[in-house]
Parts: C-alpha cells; structure tokens; sequence
C-alpha cells in the first residue's frame, strides 16, 4: 500500500499543481475581462464579432476538441485517443473572449477541461496505463473544479460523482482527493482570492424549515432541469436552422446584446457576482433567476465557450431569494440552498453540492442543503447538462445500466412506439 500511496500522491500533485496553476491564469484573466467590459460597455456591441470570430477558429481548428466536458466524461468511460493539446488554449482564449463582451457564461467548464488536458499530458508523460489514465483524468476534473470555486473537497467528489448517475467510483478517491486540495493551493498561492458568501443567521433545524427546504429543493430542481433541456433544445435548434458554425455565435451576440440594451438588464451579463452577492443581503426583483435563465442558454446553445455552473449558482441563489417571500426559512439560507441545489439537479451531482454548501457557508447548512440537494437532484429527472453522463443506478424510471443522457430521449421514443403499437387493434 505504501508504494501505491507515494505513487498516486507524487502524480496527483504534479497535477494539481499544474492545474491551479492554469486556474490562476484563467481567474486573474477573467477578472480582467470583467473589469474591462465593465469600463467599457460599449463592447457588448462588439459581442456578434468575437461569436463569429471565435465560431471559425473552433470550425476550422477546435473541432477535436467542441465536445468540452462530455468530451473528457466519453474519455473516462471509454478510452479512444489522446486528448487534444490544444483543448486547454483554446477554451480558455474563448472563455474569456465570451466574457469580455458580455456573454453570460460560467467558469467551471474551462477549469475542467484544462485540468483533464493536462491530466492527459501528465498521463503521457508518465506512460500510464488505460486504468491508470482514467483515475488521472478524473482527478483532472476535480483539480479543475476545485481551483476554480475554492472547494476542495467538493471538487473531490464532483470528480467521482459526475461521471455516472447513482454511482461513484471509489478506485480513483485518492487521486481525485490530493489532486484537489493541491489545486486549490497552488491557485491560492498565486494570491487569487475567491468570492465569499455570508448567511449571517442559521436557524435550527425544524419541520417547517425541513418543509421548506423540500418545497424548495422542488422548485431548484425543475428549474436545473429546464435549464438543461432548453439549452440542448436550442443548441439543437441552431445546429438544424444554421448550417455554417461560425454563424450560430454570431447570431446569439447579436441577440443577448439586443436583449441586454433593450431590457437594460446588464446584470443578466458575465458571471454575475455582484447580483449573486445581493441575493444574500435582501430582496431583490423575482425575476432575476428567469432573465439569468433565458440570457445563458442563448449564450451557451449559440456556441460561445465558457461554463454552466456559475449561472447555475445565480439562477439558483435568486430563485432563492425569490422563495423567501412564501417559505419559512431566512432569505440568506434560501439564496444558498438554491446556490448548490439547481446545480445539484442540473449536474446530477447531489452529494457534492451538498458538500460545497458547507464549504462556502458553513456545517451547520448542512442538513437543509443535503435535503434540497437530494430533492433536486430526483426532481430534475434523467437529464443534466454533461450529456455523456451514464446511468448508473435510474433515480425512478428504468433505463438500461451505462446509457448516455444523450440517448435517452431517443429510448423514450422508441419506447413510446412501441406502446402504441401493442396498443392497436
């Protein structure tokens, strides 16, 4: 065991070194980005440009690579090619472009997809085996998930947890646990700083705030699962209407920035943090989680580069708030179970957004977000927003063992037919 141990923690910290330090990079250039736009917001106009721009380069040298997460997840459940070198500049060049012109995107797809290009330059480099390079990849993503938020241990976990619906793989715990807490260092050394939300009361734990957290998990649920539906709906829509890649981009800047001006809602652009940062402090409009909602899925189904999770976060922690004002919990403590649960039922991830929870808001949260995230996660059905996902164990319904959510809709139909035809006379 002892050999084993050293080995998995000398090629997990070179790993997790790398990759907070790509986090680092990729953190201190958004920041600048935001900034930027912000100075000048006359570069939203500029938005349909950098789309087309950066629809051609992805067109004509990214389309190894145009699989982003679902790439790296196929990669761990079966192995074909190396990934692409060219993965990690690429998402993010393209990540930042998107939020220096106003894009509403996230961050957490660009840190997971550099911390399992580098993962597979590592696994290269040490001549790993097929096992091997799977374990590594994994502790990729965690890394990547980790740096990027400052929760190493949920990092951990979305690491195992996210391949598989209902099933962890506990071969790759150590990697996945020593890649991420050595992420999550070597991104702080580099003196980046990561956002801090307070809820300044905790009640204790009583049925009506156990009620409430169940109608809100509910809630947080639907709503994770409409946000990945109507992102794949339209993504698939722009792919049927617009033949020429570069094209979708395009189309979707020149619709979010129409949107933004018209509405004047510039909070609805970039990561969001200031509003998600208010959602804790008091009320804010009860529409904020929609208009996040509709300005993200144009951005991410057009084809810009970037993330789900942060929008996840602020769709969820104003919905939140938005619920203060019919259940019996504080507003602050709402905000931060809708924080993690959307993302908990949109990413099919319960126990580690539960764990983040407590992470960024402290262990006595831990009882209501485990019961929102758990909530969530049943209500927002087989589907998710990494597509590779495999079923590992159905939430409800039955659906064969290892199937992508990809092909799930395509089982429903054929399963449909098949009623119907037994049906007939």
């Amino acid at each position: 065991m002892v050999p084993y141990v050293v080995r998995w923690l000398l090629l997990s910290s070179v790993l997790g070194a790398l990759a907070g330090s790509a986090s680092a990079l990729f953190l201190y250039s958004l920041d600048l980005a935001t900034d930027t736009r912000t100075t000048h917001p006359w570069l939203l106009w500029l938005l349909p440009v950098a789309g087309l721009v950066t629809g051609w380069i992805y067109h004509r040298v990214g389309k190894p690579v145009e699989g982003g997460n679902n790439l790296l997840i196929d990669e761990i459940h079966d192995p074909q090619k190396i990934v692409p070198k060219r993965m990690a500049p690429l998402i993010l060049i393209a990540t930042v472009v998107t939020h220096l012109f106003g894009g509403s995107a996230g961050r957490e797809g660009t840190a997971v997809q550099m911390g399992g290009a580098l993962a597979d330059r590592v696994t290269h480099l040490f001549k790993l085996d097929r096992e091997d390079r799977r374990i590594l990849l994994m502790g990729g993503i965690a890394a990547g998930f980790s740096s990027v938020f400052g929760t190493p241990l949920a990092g951990a976990i979305f690491g195992l947890e996210v391949l598989a619906i209902g099933r962890l793989r506990y071969d790759a715990l150590l990697a996945c646990l020593a890649s991420s807490v050595v992420a999550d260092e070597a991104c702080r050394l580099w003196g980046i700083h990561h956002t801090v939300y307070a809820i300044p009361y905790l009640p204790a734990v009583t049925a009506p705030g156990l009620g409430s957290a169940v109608l809100a998990g509910i809630a947080f649920g639907v709503v994770g699962m409409l946000f990945a539906d109507s992102t794949h709906a339209l993504s698939a829509l722009f792919k049927r209407k617009i033949a020429w890649a570069p094209l979708r981009p395009f189309i979707g800047g020149a619709v979010v920035a129409m949107m933004a001006t018209l509405l004047a809602t510039p909070q609805f652009l970039g990561l969001g943090i200031p509003t998600i940062e208010a959602a804790f402090r008091g009320d804010l409009p009860v529409y904020d989680f929609a208009g996040k909602f509709g300005f993200t899925v144009v951005t991410l189904a057009s084809g810009f580069k970037g993330g789900e999770v942060t929008p996840l976060f602020y769709i969820g922690a104003t919905l939140g708030n938005a619920l203060g004002h019919v259940l019996a919990l504080p507003v602050p403590v709402l905000a931060g179970l809708g924080f993690v649960a959307v993302f908990a039922g949109a990413a099919n991830t319960p126990i580690a957004s539960t764990i983040m929870a407590m992470e960024l808001f402290g262990t006595h949260i831990g009882v209501y977000a485990a019961v929102a995230c758990v909530v969530s996660y049943l209500f927002s059905g087989h589907t998710g927003i990494y597509r590779a996902q495999r079923v590992g164990q159905s939430k409800h319904l039955i659906f064969p063992e290892g199937i992508r959510l990809a092909d799930i809709p395509a089982l429903r139909r054929a399963r449909r037919k098949n009623v119907a035809a037994v049906a007939q006379p």
